[in-house]
């Protein structure tokens, strides 16, 4: 029997067999078509079994299936390093490939700590993360969600000490969103009055956070926290795992701020939700205090395929069709959808970019309206009591509309 990741096998309903892809659709073996309104897990960007990333990856199989990237480089991983050059402030340009969006994040957490280690600084031994924060399943991304987090209790005895900061959640209507931030920061003040010295990296993942309930937070309140840890030399992690790619209405959710991060995690739609492939980027700041005579200051870290070229392949024609003006223009409508309809009954509705999410009074009626939607050919997932939507760039709007219509009837 296959184990499904978050899954209790014992009550959870047989999986539905899906044979085919097509577009915003997943169609099963009976013939249902259920519309993908989560991008299958935010991985899929552009469509399900799109041509042209199809297309890319045969046409590389035929070449190059894979080779070990350490004597060796290859032209598609090259290339895809040069398109995202263009994207990328020039103070990122160090490019580690790995395999997913967990190991992207231990990676930098790696690397930071490694840094302080390499430039004589062996006392940073701490982290510093956001409340509710989710950045994988390794043991190096579960420490960084910290002890209370709801999917990793089970194992915080074995994480490494992170101190984790309150985040003041904003939403449609929320109230007096600038005193909690100022509050926020003075607390925080007071623990880098104590702890500054030791800290190594701050990690977050920007403006959103994903698996806590689309939970959003002001670029005002990201920039002061940014700012503040870095009068301590505190080293800073984009978690974009999640929000790169337009998912917050730009490439990616720095863009929205006056803020450079030392590193920035990329997986899940790097690919167009294809095959698994992650980076980790950072500055040559940090790359030269790892250039060494003494081979113990090397990043001594890889992956069985690392950098495999097929997945590349996936990503160079995925950031491609990132650059059609009618991908940009597709993503800006879906934008502008979400801001002028209304989900009367919804508590707490925030909103950015291709996402909008909301609560419900509970996990009972999120679980009863998920299953709703299942039966109209809707597929969404509840994250505890919070709703919400997340779909691939090529849906239509009237499959927008119908999904609005339905949780508006259920609701």
């Amino acid at each position: 029997m296959i184990w499904r990741p978050f899954t209790q096998e014992k009550i959870a309903p047989p999986p539905v067999k899906i044979i085919r892809g097509d577009g915003a659709y997943l169609i099963s073996k009976n013939g249902d078509r259920y519309l993908d309104m989560i991008s299958s897990w935010f991985v899929n960007a552009h469509g399900h079994s799109h041509l042209e990333i199809a297309e890319a990856i045969y046409e590389q199989a035929k070449t190059l299936e894979h080779v070990i990237f350490t004597k060796f480089s290859h032209d598609p991983a090259e290339k895809l390093v040069n398109g995202l050059k263009l994207l990328l402030p020039p103070t990122l340009n160090k490019y580690f490939f790995s395999d997913n969006g967990s190991t992207s994040v231990e990676i930098a957490a790696k690397m930071a700590y490694q840094y302080f280690k390499n430039i004589g600084e062996k006392n940073r031994n701490i982290f510093l993360s956001l409340d509710g924060g989710y950045h994988g399943d390794t043991f190096g991304a579960m420490s960084l969600s910290g002890v209370d987090s709801i999917y990793h209790s089970t194992f915080s005895q074995l994480f490494f000490k992170t101190v984790t900061i309150d985040v003041p959640e904003y939403y449609d209507g929320v109230e007096d969103i600038e005193q909690k931030e100022t509050e926020i920061i003075e607390r925080l003040d007071r623990t880098l009055t104590d702890l500054g010295d030791k800290i190594c990296a701050l990690v977050v993942e920007p403006l959103l956070q994903g698996a806590f309930g689309m939970r959003l937070y002001r670029t005002q309140f990201l920039e002061r926290l940014v700012n503040k840890v870095r009068e301590y030399g505190t080293l800073i992690i984009f978690d974009e795992v999640m929000t790169g790619f337009y998912r917050t209405g730009k490439m990616f959710a720095m863009n929205h701020t006056n803020v450079l991060p030392d590193f920035i995690c990329l997986s899940k739609a790097l690919s167009g939700g294809f095959l698994p492939l992650a980076l980790t980027i950072t500055s040559e700041k940090v790359y030269d205090a790892f250039l060494s005579d003494d081979k113990s200051k090397a990043f001594l870290h890889g992956h069985s395929y690392t950098a495999n070229p097929i997945a590349c392949a996936a990503a160079c024609k995925s950031l491609e069709i990132f650059g059609k003006k009618e991908t940009v223009a597709k993503i800006e409508e879906i934008v502008k959808f979400h801001k002028s309809h209304d989900i009367p009954k919804a508590l707490k509705r925030r909103s950015i970019g291709i996402i909008t999410a909301f609560d419900v009074s509970s996990e009972e009626e999120a679980n009863f309206i998920t299953d709703r939607a299942w039966e109209n050919g809707i597929f969404i997932r509840p994250l505890g009591k919070t709703l919400y939507l997340f779909p691939p760039y090529c849906v239509r709007n009237d499959d927008l509309v119908r999904t609005y219509d339905v949780i508006n009837k259920y609701l």
